[in-house]
């Protein structure tokens, strides 16, 4: 049964997405369960998100040992459990994604942050990690550096899909909008087509959140008069 708060969530236009995922989820059908109960329709994760999945349980053993049989090292490793998990997901939200015309119903995966000041680098592992999962409703999450910002332009332009992390400010801000467009203009032009690319801009509010309850203990701390209630 849809949760009823959930769904009117849904029936007000917001489209609820999971911050989280593992192989335990993808595996015991709760991922699943999530997208009839909860109407989740679209999960994102990054590195500390996979890092948390592959310490618990050992949902990833059989993986882990055909990978070590392999030579593979850690890095090589981490890219194809990831991309697995991920290409995965892409499947399970396959339904969302032709109902919803490919405005849900996706799935996003962050470029090695390690390459967030090069622009280049970005380009060609946003492309590796698109080919690598395969599918079409998978989203590279990119960060609104400076570099990041050529980086969205030229993936976009390239026909994928950018989900854009990492942003702080108003300011920049409009500089992944200008990014998106330029993109657009690029992939139009050179023939892809671009009802089929979407973007996402992802404001951090919990680290703004965290700032100000900061700040807030900082002037405590020093004596500050409480505001009036």
């Amino acid at each position: 049964m849809t949760n009823e708060n959930t769904q009117a969530l849904s029936d007000a236009g917001v489209s609820i997405w999971l911050d989280d995922l593992s192989r335990e989820r993808l595996n015991d059908g709760s991922l699943a369960a999530l997208i009839e109960e909860r109407n989740v329709v679209g999960v994102t994760t990054n590195p500390t998100i996979f890092e948390a999945a592959l310490s618990k349980g050992d949902a990833y053993e059989n993986q882990l040992k055909e990978l070590a049989a392999q030579g593979a090292d850690a890095e090589h490793a981490v890219f194809d459990i990831t991309t697995s998990d991920v290409r995965e997901a892409c499947d399970v939200f396959s339904g969302v994604y032709a109902a919803t015309d490919g405005v849900d119903g996706r799935v996003s995966i962050e470029v090695d942050p390690r390459m967030a000041r090069d622009a280049d680098k970005t380009i060609a592992e946003a492309k590796r990690l698109y080919d690598a999962v395969g599918r079409e409703n998978v989203m590279i999450k990119i960060p609104a550096t400076v570099e990041g910002i050529e980086a969205i332009a030229a993936t976009l332009a390239a026909g994928i899909s950018v989900n854009v992390t990492l942003i702080f400010s108003l300011e920049r801000y409009r500089a992944v909008i200008n990014a998106f467009m330029l993109g657009l203009e690029k992939a139009h032009a050179d023939g892809l087509d671009i009802s089929k690319i979407h973007s996402v801009a992802s404001f951090f509010v919990s680290r703004v959140d965290a700032e100000v309850d900061k700040r807030l203990e900082l002037a405590a701390e020093e004596g500050s008069p409480t505001p009036p209630s």
